[in-house]
Parts: structure tokens; sequence; C-alpha cells
């Protein structure tokens, strides 16, 4: 897992830009909304990295490499969740959240399936 803090590239009287990717490729650029509570994933992608930047509220992340433990943290508005092939990931919402998801790989628009892996095995549900 590599969650990324995203600073403002500028910031002046009128506000700021922030580059959240700066020269990487991608095939979708996603908007997800998520109510507080919601799990999302609970999968993970063979040939896709994702990039996940939160706009809005906090999430739990979960993610496994395949041999190794689930890792854990809360991600918050201004990060950006990297997640490379082959790594297990699910979110749960702590609070109401909206993110941007961009893809590079397969997993795109009507393709998203074709390169989506649904784990047996959750490795997140929702808080009780």
């Amino acid at each position: 897992m590599r969650v990324i803090r995203v600073k403002p590239a500028v910031a002046d009287r009128r506000g700021t830009i922030t580059d959240v990717l700066d020269g990487t490729r991608v095939e979708c650029v996603t908007l997800v909304t998520s109510k507080k509570g919601a799990v999302r994933g609970n999968h993970y992608h063979k040939k896709t990295t994702q990039y996940t930047y939160v706009l809005e509220g906090r999430f739990r992340l979960f993610t496994q490499r395949t041999g190794r433990a689930v890792q854990s943290r809360v991600v918050k508005a201004g990060d950006l969740v990297v997640t490379p092939p082959l790594e297990r990931h699910a979110f749960v919402a702590l609070e109401d959240s909206l993110l941007i998801a961009c893809a590079h790989g397969p997993r795109a628009g009507r393709s998203y399936e074709s390169d989506t892996y649904r784990l047996a095995v959750p490795i997140s549900t929702p808080p009780r």
C-alpha cells in the first residue's frame, strides 16, 4: 500500500492548484460516492494500477499482498492511494465520502469486470 499526501503545486490569494497525478497515464477517471459504512472493493486487479484520490470524507483502507497480512489505515481528503496489480484492496467509508478513482490498465468503463477479481473471503466488512 502506498498513500501519498498530495500538496498543492500552487497556492496564492485566489486558491490552490493541485496536480493529483503528474506524468501518469490513465485510461479512465471515475467519481465514486460512498455513504457512511459502505464497503467498496474487496477485490484485486491482475493488470491494472488504481489511483484513488479522496476528495471528501474518510475511509479505512485495507490492503493485502499475496502471502502477507492485511494492512489497514485511515485515508482522508487530500490522500492519494496507489494500488498496484495483484494487491487486494477494500475501503470502508467512515463518513459520507467522495473520491476519484483513476486506472491504468484494462479496468475501465465497460471493461471494468474484465480485470476485477472478487475475493472469496473479504479483507474488510462493514462496521457493526
